[in-house]
């Protein structure tokens, strides 16, 4: 029973650990530009 709650333990503690290296780097997305191009119809 002792070796449960350890684990136990063990893994609330990687999960608090998950949680704050999210709230750090989870919004690391990608910077946005807009970009136009010019789309010339064929004259058909």
């Amino acid at each position: 029973m002792g070796r449960l709650i350890r684990y136990v333990f063990y893994l609330a503690v990687l999960a608090f650990l998950g949680l704050v290296g999210f709230a750090y780097f989870g919004d690391l997305s990608a910077p946005q530009a807009e970009v136009t191009i010019i789309v010339q119809p064929d004259a058909a």
